[in-house]
């Protein structure tokens, strides 16, 4: 962990004389670290690119097929690896090095997205080779996702944890907002394969901060069994542990009904709105501007006061905003509604990671990382298969709609197990000591 020398304010979260800092101190604490900047900077670039290939991608297949379905089975292709594959990522994240796994894990993400560029601007793109990749790349994911998660906590003080998730949160959703804007207009203008060769290219920017990286000397993890059955001791750990349990399952379940409308945009970007490339970019973009909205809002919180409301209200939020969402046919009306639909989806999501690390040991940190990358990355490829056959045989409004409904139902219940939530939760927040009552 880095020291308190490491940034010039310590390790005290009150300004000289005892004063709190104000908001705009709160929301900065984590830049503090030397490291994390590294790892904000190089992160917010490549997920710039990220996000412009995920939006060339679904525009390629779309334009490639006009078919719901197959957008459908390209986000289930690219994503199941992850709900398949993601307990043994996490134990691999709880047992080595998890700055050398995320070396490995950019550097073949960057010679697949490479492979996506030149096979597209060559003109012999197919959709199999499409699916292949898409394949290899949540393989590849399911080991990193769990591992960028846990490696936060190794950047920041653990008083800035919270801080440093809910920054994180901010840098995915600011790339998040400009990535697919930029995709909309480099679709337009040149075509799919710039977007790929740019995110192969952003993937040096994270690489240069890993190696720039001056972390302190660690004793080496080591797995202390194998690897198999470590991961099962983790899900048997998230399993058994109340409230980790439930927050889980609603972010699992949100992601399955509730998220697959991401994979939806192009039918409501070109059928229900009427525009092309450049609106879904600006769809895209206003759910992003609103989940960074919301991240911000995250970062300048003070601990974990009354969080598990928070996700309630962001869940509730979010599954009213889908349903509003799903049947609007003005182009900008959809676009203020998408802005609440991805402040309401951050606030439970990053509230739901803060608070899940918050009561997670150490020695299961990776673990839990990756049953938290299961629920909300793993369950969304199973939703975006089911929401493109239901809107190949109903239609795009009736699956987004109904995912909505499915999700304020859900919220509602989740609200009413709110007191014994808290209950439990503080006991194990307590454990870990973490300033602030959830």
């Amino acid at each position: 962990m880095p020291s308190p020398s490491d940034h010039p304010h310590g390790a005290s979260a009150e300004r000289p004389g005892g004063r709190r800092p104000g908001r705009f101190a709160m929301l900065k604490r984590s830049f503090r670290h030397r490291n994390y900047r590294l790892f904000f900077a190089g992160q917010l670039v490549s997920l710039i690119g990220t996000w412009m290939q995920w939006v060339a991608q679904s525009w390629l297949v779309y334009r490639l097929t006009d078919s719901a379905a197959l957008l459908g089975l390209v986000g289930f292709a690219a994503q199941i690896p992850i709900l398949l594959l993601s307990p043994i990522g996490g134990a691999v994240a709880d047992g080595f090095s998890r700055h050398r796994i995320l070396l490995l894990t950019q550097s073949i993400s960057m010679l697949l997205a490479l492979c996506l560029a030149v096979l597209t601007l060559s003109g012999q793109i197919m959709i199999w080779e499409l699916f292949v990749l898409a394949v290899l790349l949540g393989v590849v994911n399911a080991f990193d996702v769990p591992t960028r998660q846990a490696f936060v906590v190794e950047l920041v003080d653990r008083e800035d944890l919270s801080n440093a998730i809910a920054l994180n949160s901010s840098m995915f959703n600011g790339a998040r907002l400009v990535g697919p804007a930029l995709a909309g207009l480099t679709v337009a203008a040149v075509g799919e394969g710039w977007c790929f060769l740019f995110n192969a290219a952003s993937f040096l920017a994270v690489l240069a901060a890993l190696l720039t990286m001056r972390l302190p000397a660690q004793s080496p993890r080591r797995a202390t069994g194998k690897v198999m059955t470590q991961a099962l001791d983790g899900l048997t750990y998230v399993i058994s542990t109340g409230p980790i349990r439930l927050l889980l399952s609603l972010l699992g379940l949100f992601s399955l009904v509730g998220m697959s409308y991401v994979v939806l945009m192009p039918i409501f970007a070109d059928h229900i709105l009427k525009g092309g490339p450049l609106a879904l970019g600006v769809l895209m973009s206003s759910a992003g501007l609103g989940a960074l909205l919301g991240a911000l809002t995250l970062a300048m919180r003070r601990g974990l006061e009354n969080i598990s409301a928070w996700i309630a209200n962001g869940a509730l939020a979010f599954g009213s905003g889908l349903c509003l969402f799903a049947w609007s046919t003005n182009f900008w009306l959809s676009v203020v509604i998408l802005i609440g639909v991805g402040y309401a989806m951050m606030v439970q999501m990053a509230s739901t990671n803060t608070l899940v690390q918050a009561m997670v040991p150490d020695i299961y940190r990776g673990r839990a990382m990756a049953a938290y990358s299961m629920m909300f990355l793993g369950m969304a490829p199973i939703g975006a298969l089911l929401a493109g056959m239901a809107a190949e045989n109903l239609s795009a409004p009736v699956a987004v709609s109904s995912g909505g409904g499915i999700c304020v139902v859900a919220a509602l219940l989740f609200r009413s197990r709110l007191p014994r939530l808290r209950e439990d939760a503080r006991r194990l927040v307590r454990a870990q000591a973490i300033a602030g009552e959830p």
